[in-house]
């Protein structure tokens, strides 16, 4: 123990709560940062895979988040819905959603990919909207539902701010709907629209960052801890 250092009960009281809290923090995030590399491992090795040759189903969602896959079927092009707030290059516009009816008979809604602001009416880009057979190749990717700060869908006017692809199922008379959606891969496209997706390994992983953040205000709040309690013996001892 320190020679001289005596805590005092307010700045006790107070910094005890602060240091269990940021190393708390701390450990969250490297909690986090396990659960991070674990994804993007999964990712890494699932996109690497060769892709499935039907829509997966009756599993749990975790096991094949990321797979590739290459559907066999035909867009349902009428029942077009339309994700709002995405961008491209720093552009505004919409994400196209089609359900995709493959051929063994699943239902599956397909991120076809964006268009910008004024290309949102199907009639504005005929050349983009697929009839007759065809083949979709994607990634399996988890719908992005509503948050609290997320508005409203409004199915009546087919604007759409999350993915609820068994809302939007319903909103198309179209029955049971597989609970993910396939993003699809980017392809040349009659017109140039939807943009589709890229695949990118490359996920945001700022966790150990963090964790070195939380635990370097724990050891700081030490050291003014200590610091100021021997200022006080020594000003004590001057007195």
């Amino acid at each position: 123990m320190i020679r001289g250092f005596r805590p005092t009960f307010w700045p006790t009281l107070i910094s005890l709560p602060a240091f269990l809290m940021l190393l708390g923090l701390g450990t969250w995030q490297m909690q986090r940062l396990a659960w991070k590399e674990g994804v993007i491992r999964a990712f890494s090795e699932r996109v690497a895979a060769d892709p499935l040759a039907a829509a997966p189903a009756a599993q749990p969602l975790e096991a094949i988040e990321y797979r590739r896959v290459r559907l066999s079927g035909r867009y349902v092009n009428d029942s077009e819905m339309f994700l709002a707030g995405r961008t491209f290059n720093g552009r505004g516009g919409w994400a196209i959603l089609t359900p995709f009816r493959t051929d063994d008979g699943a239902l599956v809604v397909v991120d076809r990919g964006w268009v910008p602001l004024d290309r949102k009416d199907p009639k504005t880009r005929p050349q983009s909207l697929i009839e007759g057979p065809t083949t979709v190749e994607g990634i399996v990717r988890r719908p992005n539902l509503r948050t609290y700060f997320t508005p409203e869908n409004e199915p009546e006017k087919n604007l759409w701010f999350s993915a609820d692809v068994e809302a939007m199922a319903r909103k198309a008379g179209l029955g049971p709907v597989r609970p993910y959606l396939v993003e699809g891969l980017r392809q040349p496209i009659p017109g140039g629209f939807p943009v589709g997706g890229e695949i990118q390994v490359a996920l945001r992983n700022d966790h150990l960052q963090y964790a070195i953040t939380w635990y370097a205000l724990a050891i700081a709040l030490v050291v003014i801890y200590v610091l100021y309690h021997l200022k006080l013996e020594r000003e004590g001892k001057r007195s």
